[in-house]
C-alpha cells in the first residue's frame, strides 16, 4: 500500500512540536544550554512537485522513469497530437501564403498599382495567419510536458496509452538543496536569525555531520504548544544526501 507522506511529515512535525515544547522547561532550568541544544527534526526535499497536463489526452511516450534525474525544461512525456500537427500544418502553410501576399501587395503600393486599403487587408490578413500559427504551435506544445525545476523523479504513476484526465503523471523532488524545519521553543525566539548556522547529525551515521543554514524564521508563534519554527537549507549537488532522514540539529550561536 503506498504511504501518503504528506501525512506522515504532519504527523511527524506535531511531533516534534511538542518535543520543542517540553523543551521549554528545560531551558528555564538551564538558560546557557539553550543555544547548544539539539532539535530533532526531518531531512526534506526542497520542493515537490506533482506534474500534471493541462490538457487531456493519451500519452504517447515517457522518456524517464522513477529514480531519473532531469533537468529544468527537459521533455519527460508527450500525449499524442495527430489533431494538433495537422492544425499547425494548415496554420502555418497559410501564414506563409499570406506573408507572400503580403509582400506582393507592400510591392504593388510602394508602385501605387493598387490603393492603400488592399495593402492594409493584405497586412492585416498576414498578421492574423501569423497569430493563428502562433496559437496552433502553443497548443500543440501543451501536449510536451516538460520539467518545471531540476528534479529526481520520485514516482510515476501512468504508462503509454493511458488518460491523463484528472491524472498526476509524475512526482517530482528537488533535492538542491535540502531543506530542514526545525520546531523551537518561544523562549529562543530572537536568538535563531536568517544566516545563522548549524549542524546536522542524520541518522545516517555514515555521511556526517552535515553544514546547514537557517534561511527563513517564522514571525508568528504557535499559541498552543509555545513553538515557532525556522527553517534551514543544506546544499547537496551530487544528491549524496538521501531525504526522509530523522536528524538532529544544533545551531551555531555564540
Amino acid at each position: 500500500m503506498p504511504v501518503n507522506t504528506e501525512t506522515t511529515a504532519s504527523t511527524e512535525k506535531a511531533r516534534l512540536r511538542i518535543v520543542a515544547a517540553a523543551l521549554v522547561f528545560l531551558i528555564a532550568i538551564d538558560g546557557h544550554a539553550a543555544p547548544l541544544a539539539e532539535f530533532e527534526a526531518l531531512i526534506e526535499p526542497y520542493t515537490t512537485v506533482e506534474l500534471r497536463s493541462p490538457v487531456e489526452g493519451v500519452i504517447e511516450s515517457l522518456s524517464v522513469d522513477r529514480g531519473d534525474t532531469v533537468k529544468q525544461g527537459q521533455e519527460l512525456a508527450k500525449l499524442r497530437a495527430d489533431v494538433e500537427d495537422a492544425a499547425l500544418a494548415i496554420a502555418t502553410s497559410k501564414a506563409e501564403y499570406d506573408k507572400r501576399k503580403q509582400t506582393r501587395a507592400r510591392q504593388l503600393y510602394s508602385e501605387q498599382a493598387i490603393p492603400f486599403s488592399e495593402k492594409d487587408e493584405a497586412d492585416a490578413t498576414a498578421r492574423s495567419s501569423e497569430l493563428q500559427a502562433r496559437h496552433a504551435r502553443e497548443t500543440l506544445n501543451l501536449r510536451t510536458i516538460r520539467s518545471p525545476i531540476n528534479a529526481v523523479i520520485a514516482e510515476r504513476y501512468l504508462s503509454p496509452g493511458e488518460s491523463v484526465k484528472d491524472k498526476t503523471i509524475l512526482k517530482l523532488v528537488q533535492l538542491n538543496p535540502l531543506r530542514i524545519e526545525v520546531v523551537l521553543p518561544a523562549t529562543l525566539f530572537g536568538q535563531i536569525q536568517k544566516g545563522t548556522n548549524a549542524e546536522v547529525r542524520s541518522e545516517l551515521g555514515a555521511i556526517g555531520t552535515l553544514k546547514a543554514q537557517v534561511t527563513v524564521v517564522d514571525k508568528v508563534i504557535d499559541g498552543a504548544s509555545g513553538t515557532f519554527v525556522v527553517r534551514l537549507e543544506i546544499p547537496n549537488p551530487e544528491h549524496a544526501i538521501p531525504s526522509g532522514l530523522r536528524c538532529k540539529v544544533r545551531f551555531l550561536v555564540n
